[in-house]
């Protein structure tokens, strides 16, 4: 488990992640998103100590990475696999990194096997295509079977192929007790992956929640009547948020009108006719840009089709 409390890293007057607290528990994918430059590379350094925190601190299994005897085998991680020798194989880099994590050799070989780079494992790493540099990056985070991993964008450059076997990997690892922590672009892949998310927006948390309870509180009902203009007017008046749409109003609830049954109580009350009801189902990418809306430093005017 990786326990995350009031971390803060600030550069001169700004101030890239601010009070961060939360946790990655064992068992579990948790994904981690947000828009460009709100600080999740930041982050992932700073819970590695390649960055040292202007504030608060980072435990991996109960103690700093630094504190522990082999931090290889406590945390794993791929931010960046821009970083690999071209020149050197696959193969020889994974010995390096074995023989100063203090791992045996044996290890490169079986974690090879394991992503499936066997074949390729002594062609130079410049001549590997994105994907196979995932693979390889996978590689090096396992080699010493560490309990946690931290990976950056995992699903970048790998075909769809390589997109099943990622995730039938990572979701094999959680269910072994792993500790999984993903940041990823493809909300879509995030969306089937993983069991928790933790958003960030200009270096604040903005909520953590159970993949589920996150959709599904972004949930709105599809109501049509026989008076949808004068049910508009009346659930506004007790600002209840509707929007028309073309086959009715989507109603998001709130205080006032809790839930379906208030709602269906207010069109008895008010003499209106419910002629069909149902629920939109809202996708993690919707909810997600419903969150981070006033969260990012880019906010390009959007064009509809």
């Amino acid at each position: 488990m990786i326990t995350v409390s009031r971390l803060t890293k600030q550069y001169r007057t700004f101030s890239a992640i601010n009070d961060l607290t939360f946790t990655v528990p064992d068992g579990a994918i948790t994904g981690f998103l947000g828009p460009n430059g709100a600080g999740k590379s930041t982050t992932m350094r700073c819970m590695l100590g390649l960055d040292c925190p202007t504030a608060g601190n980072v435990l991996i299994d109960g103690r700093k990475l630094s504190q522990h005897a082999q931090p290889a085998r406590a945390a794993g991680a791929v931010l960046d696999t821009s970083w690999f020798h071209a020149g050197r194989s696959g193969l020889a880099h994974l010995e390096v990194v074995a023989a100063s994590a203090g791992l045996p050799r044996s290890a490169v070989h079986a974690v090879l096997e394991e992503v499936g780079m066997s074949s390729a494992a002594r062609r130079p790493m410049g001549k590997y295509s994105l994907g196979m540099k995932q693979r390889l990056g996978i590689a090096t985070a396992m080699l010493g079977r560490p309990r946690n991993l931290i990976l950056d964008e995992p699903m970048n450059g790998l075909d769809p192929e390589g997109m099943l076997w990622m995730r039938s990997y990572l979701t094999n690892l959680a269910t072994q007790g792993h500790a999984v922590f993903i940041s990823s672009h493809l909300l879509s892949e995030i969306e089937t992956l993983a069991d928790r998310i933790l958003i960030i927006g200009q270096g604040h948390i903005l909520g953590e929640w159970n993949m589920k309870d996150f959709v599904n509180s972004s949930q709105n009902t599809i109501i049509a009547t026989n008076d949808d203009s004068r049910l508009m007017g009346e659930l506004r008046n007790l600002g209840v948020d509707v929007n028309k749409l073309p086959n009715g109003l989507e109603v998001s609830f709130n205080q006032r009108i809790p839930n379906v049954l208030a709602l269906s109580r207010k069109c008895h009350d008010a003499d209106i006719l419910i002629t069909s009801l149902g629920s939109s189902t809202s996708t993690l990418q919707q909810a997600f840009l419903e969150l981070t809306a006033t969260s990012s430093d880019f906010n390009a005017r959007r064009f509809q089709p």
